[in-house]
């Protein structure tokens, strides 16, 4: 365990201090896109609108695994584990003082992004390759900015990820009525 946590604040200090600002700032405005889920809700009313029955199949895809997604990372698993941010002093630039409060386990940033995006890619391919790059972008960011450590990314790609293969598939284990 001790590995883990040593891999974590390397990871987390590189990434703070090696990546470029104008690619950092880049990574912030992503981010901040999909703050609230907004980027992947208008990505879903846009294939809504414009992407016929394929557009539609997607969006629903996409929002109900957005929507497990966020459920099991920040009405669950949050709650479950209390586990602090990475320490300010680890980020030597000023964003680390917008994260929030909350548990940093795990990143339900990542969760929501690669819920949606794995879940509109078997619909709409791609759609879902164009919603992977904000996605990695997303996961990148929160722990550039000193948001989350990597093993809270790869938490919420987990989540993310089984949200995905939830929302594909639990549709046809449901009875269907006639």
């Amino acid at each position: 365990m001790s590995g883990v946590r040593t891999a974590d604040r390397q990871l987390t200090q590189q990434a703070a201090a090696r990546i470029p600002v104008t690619v950092g700032r880049l990574l912030s405005a992503v981010e901040e896109k999909a703050e609230g889920t907004k980027l992947w809700c208008g990505t879903a009313a846009v294939m809504t609108t414009f992407g016929g029955r394929r557009g539609r199949t997607a969006a629903a895809s996409g929002l109900a695994a957005l929507t497990v997604a966020q459920l099991v990372a920040n009405g669950v698993c949050k709650q479950l584990v209390d586990r602090r941010r990475p320490p300010k002093e680890w980020i030597d630039h000023d964003e680390v003082e917008e994260r929030p409060d909350s548990s940093s386990f795990p990143s339900g940033h990542t969760a929501a992004a690669i819920a949606f995006t794995a879940a509109t890619a078997p619909a709409w391919p791609l759609v879902g390759a164009l919603c992977a790059v904000p996605a990695a972008l997303v996961a990148v960011e929160r722990v550039q900015s000193g948001a989350h450590y990597p093993t809270d990314v790869a938490a919420g790609a987990l989540i993310g990820l089984g949200a995905a293969w939830c929302a594909r598939r639990l549709p046809r284990l449901l009875p269907h009525r006639t």
